[in-house]
């Protein structure tokens, strides 16, 4: 067995506490076995039970690492783009490595922490089952060769949980440069990416180019708001420049992306092949393209599922948020009623309770909802993980957009009552935002201090001692750790406040600017939960925002549509159409259709991946095809060499 010290420990796998002794010296045979007898090829060894020993402690904790020829081979697997000494990205291979540019001596600090725990991820995610039939001491937890180990030990309960460990020095070091100290600077990008990979960087870079892209509206919508701002006529102008806004910063953030995913060697790589997901069940049956055993589901079936269960569930959920929506404007009309009558200080307060409740009712219908749309998509039995989110995110955003923005669309077009909607909408917006903090937050902190009390003072006691925590302890503290979800949560807060300020803004022009400073203190709060709250995620080698960008733009088509119908409504246009409102309705109409023209003219004008990107990826091109060109004429000139001599 390697010893604790022939190793850095990287990932950590925890099994249940009763797991059968032959199915845990199975799993870390398999392991352990090389390559080529079908194993993982990694290091692994059990965890001590560390200086207090609990009778509750779970002594199934395993420490995962790899040789450094071993991450190397695994880099090269899976096609890590590394920079080159001409300063290009190209996909690293052992056999090419001293051209790359930080490759030095043995390669040893080469790979970032965040790529060799991305990597023995991969490797154990690949790890498959070769001749047994079920895992040892489980008859219930059936193998085929080709099924994947660590998916049928998740899937059956076996295994709780694997995680990549903290590297508590560089942690330090990131913490300090990124949360510790309220400095007016861009973020840490590279150190955000180099520690917890391009998928969190990539969305830690989107809400700070979001917050710099909102500084001209707040800086425009101060004055509106303090300078004789409920004149409406001059809302025409505001919801002018939020038509241009939304377009224009959304091609610019897609080419910001591209440059950084470029410089991260992510948006040159290849997707890989996916894998069907953990919880996905069917008949045994051969996949077509890999030709190896695994569950099949008939396609039709799922889509059933889907639209005689899930569509009809989702226009419920619709349904009862519409009839919410209306008890909230009958608590509106009463409160109103009761300040006319007898108009204080504390009926002036009076009217501003039902939005509050209203908005406090709207995030916990959205939770509840979030719950119901996880458990739909996974009874839906989807194949592959991106199918998966597709449609989580599907119902998640028509819910979340209908429940957080039908009272203002009612009140803008139906009652027409600008002053009310300048009300909901500041009190939805602050409110949200408040709630969206303490949940975000304060709420895991506090829960975590809870369920860690004597560990965490532990920690705070070496802390300021200055001493490192004993691994086994370290270990043990981060497994109790709360599990972080992904960036889902972060991407839908940051796209409803796009909503609440490209959509509405233009009546209540301070809204950018409370976005503004709640995106601040988003950065500082995501920050510290990242790095003190939650478990370290395994990198995720993303490209762009994926699904979010499509979502973004949809509502940017919607803020068109809604801005020109504010502007037709106003008093300063309509004044040109004094008898026809028909007219003005055609007019109104025909400009939003040439604006709609103009943002997908815009979209197609500005290219997505900025000119330098674009040669630099077509060299990249050209010189593997002249590489393959060169191979093949080689292997023939050899053939016909060994053709000749014969």
């Amino acid at each position: 067995m390697e010893s604790a010290e022939s190793f850095s420990p990287l990932v950590v796998l925890e099994l249940v506490s009763d797991t059968q002794e032959g199915a845990i010296t199975w799993l870390l045979q398999r392991i352990r076995d090389k390559q080529r007898d079908g194993g993982a090829e990694l290091l692994v060894e059990q965890l001590g039970p560390g200086v207090e020993v609990q009778e509750k402690q779970n002594p199934n904790l395993f420490l995962i690492g790899a040789s450094l020829q071993r991450l190397l081979s695994g880099a090269e697997d899976l096609g890590l783009f590394k920079q080159f000494n001409d300063g290009s990205m190209r996909s690293f291979t052992c056999a090419n490595k001293h051209n790359f540019k930080d490759f030095q001596g043995d390669g040893d600090g080469f790979l970032s922490m965040a790529e060799c725990q991305y990597i023995i991820k991969h490797e154990l995610d690949t790890l498959r089952a070769k001749d047994e039939t079920h895992i040892p001491g489980y008859t219930q937890a059936k193998l085929y060769p080709g099924k994947s180990i660590i998916r049928r030990l998740l899937s059956k309960g076996i295994m709780v949980q694997m995680f990549p460990l903290h590297e508590k020095e560089e942690l330090k070091r990131l913490s300090f440069s990124w949360f510790k100290k309220v400095k007016l600077s861009h973020q840490p990008l590279d150190d955000i990416r180099h520690y917890f990979g391009e998928g969190q960087a990539l969305y830690f870079g989107f809400l700070e180019y979001f917050t710099f892209a909102l500084i001209p509206m707040a800086l425009i919508g101060v004055p509106y708001y303090l300078f004789d701002w409920e004149d409406y006529d001059k809302y025409v102008v505001f919801a002018v420049f939020n038509l241009i806004w939304c377009t224009v910063i959304l091609e610019l953030w897609k080419r910001f992306s591209a440059t950084l995913a470029y410089h991260w060697g992510t948006l040159s790589r290849k997707k890989a092949f996916e894998e069907p997901r953990p919880g996905f069940h069917g008949v045994l049956g051969f996949n077509p393209v890999t030709g190896r055993e695994e569950p099949l589901y008939p396609n039709a079936k799922r889509q059933l599922r889907i639209y005689c269960v899930s569509v009809p569930f989702v226009l419920l959920c619709l349904y009862l948020s519409l009839y919410v929506m209306m008890i909230y404007f009958q608590m509106e009309g009463w409160a109103l009623s009761v300040h006319d009558e007898d108009p204080t200080f504390w009926t002036g307060i009076l009217l501003f309770i039902p939005s509050i409740i209203y908005a406090v009712v709207i995030e916990i219908m959205n939770l509840i909802y979030r719950y119901a749309a996880e458990f739909l998509t996974e009874w839906e039995n989807h194949r592959l993980e991106s199918s998966y989110q597709n449609h989580l995110v599907l119902k998640v955003l028509v819910f979340n957009f209908f429940n957080c923005f039908a009272s203002l669309f009612y009140i803008a077009f139906a009652m027409q009552d600008m002053a009310l909607l300048r009300q909901s909408l500041a009190t939805l917006l602050i409110t949200s935002q408040i709630l969206n903090q303490f949940m975000e937050a304060f709420l895991p902190y506090w829960l975590q201090r809870r369920r860690n009390k004597k560990m965490i003072r532990k920690v705070k006691k070496t802390t300021l001692e200055d001493r490192a925590l004993p691994l086994e302890e370290q270990v043990r503290l981060e497994a109790d750790m709360s599990t972080y979800l992904g960036t889902f949560d972060d991407y839908l807060e940051l796209f409803l406040l796009f909503g609440y300020v490209s959509l509405f803004s233009c009546v209540y022009p301070l809204a950018a600017v409370l976005v503004v400073l709640n995106n601040i203190t988003e950065v500082y709060s995501d920050a510290f939960k990242m790095c003190r709250v939650f478990k370290r995620p395994f990198s995720d080698p993303a490209a762009n925002i994926g699904v979010w960008q499509l979502a973004f733009e949809a509502m940017s088509v919607i803020a068109v549509v809604t801005n020109c119908a504010l502007i037709g409504m106003s008093p300063q246009v309509k004044s040109y159409f004094p008898e026809s409102e028909m007219q003005l309705i055609l007019w109104t109409v025909a400009i939003e259709h040439s604006l709609l023209a103009l943002k997908f003219i815009l979209a197609f004008l500005i290219p997505d991946v900025p000119k330098p990107i674009q040669i630099e990826l077509a060299k990249l091109e050209f010189e593997s095809l002249e590489a393959l060109k060169k191979k093949k004429m080689l292997e023939t000139s050899e053939l016909s060499k060994a053709l000749f001599s014969s």
